[in-house]
């Protein structure tokens, strides 16, 4: 006699639970989504502005400074910044200087591309996971229904068709809450790929700039 309600709270409580991860998985990533979109639509205009304007400076001391402006604090600057840093040899003497300019622009490139690509990974678990927490939601709600039910003296078509459709409802959210962080990691992953190659480019120029000298400032 006393069962019934308490597997009823217990069903109601694991709803709710599945219901709040749902809406959590659901607010992490449209957070992401509108952060990496505004990021990358900035780093999209400022990237190649700020590439152009090193190379159109009048000397190379003049040039980070030229890709900073067009670039505040983005990856690019980053990377002529590592070039005006590497333009005095440093280091040890078993460090030969052409494997520093390597390591050290490498290091300036993947510290950019982490920053382009962060929050991918979270998106990628939500589209990823989402449906299968809503199936879960909707297999534990009609295995609780149909407990329910069963306890019932007289069962109608409208006692089943009620319990059943709501917990169905929850298949329906983790779609919704999949969809969009999967559309979003597509098109995010494929405009940081962009902006990847350009920086690698950029690097690869930066890089046969120090090795090949060339005139100062």
């Amino acid at each position: 006699m006393h069962m019934a309600p308490i597997s009823a709270l217990q069903g109601d409580a694991l709803m709710q639970a599945v219901a709040a991860a749902l809406l959590a998985m659901s607010m992490a990533s449209w957070f992401v989504i509108f952060w990496k979109t505004a990021l990358l639509w900035r780093c999209a205009r400022s990237v190649p502005r700020a590439i152009a304007a090193f190379w159109a400076a009048p000397s190379r001391e003049q040039a980070s400074a030229a890709a900073r402006q067009a670039d505040p604090e983005g990856p690019a600057a980053a990377l002529a910044e590592r070039c005006r840093q590497l333009e005095q040899p440093e280091g040890h003497a078993w460090q030969a200087q052409a494997d520093r300019v390597r390591r050290e622009l490498r290091d300036a490139l993947d510290a950019g591309s982490r920053r382009l690509h962060a929050g991918h990974v979270l998106l990628a678990s939500v589209g990823s996971t989402a449906p299968f927490v809503g199936l879960f939601g909707t297999v534990w709600g009609i295995y609780h229904a149909l407990g329910t039910i069963s306890a019932l003296q007289q069962v109608g078509v409208d006692k089943i068709a009620g319990p059943v459709g709501d917990t169905l409802v929850m298949t329906a959210a983790g779609l919704a809450v999949a969809i969009p962080a999967v559309l979003a990691y597509n098109a995010l992953g494929k405009r940081a790929r962009a902006l990847d190659a350009q920086l690698e480019g950029f690097a690869l120029d930066l890089q046969h700039l120090l090795a090949g000298g060339g005139p100062g400032a």
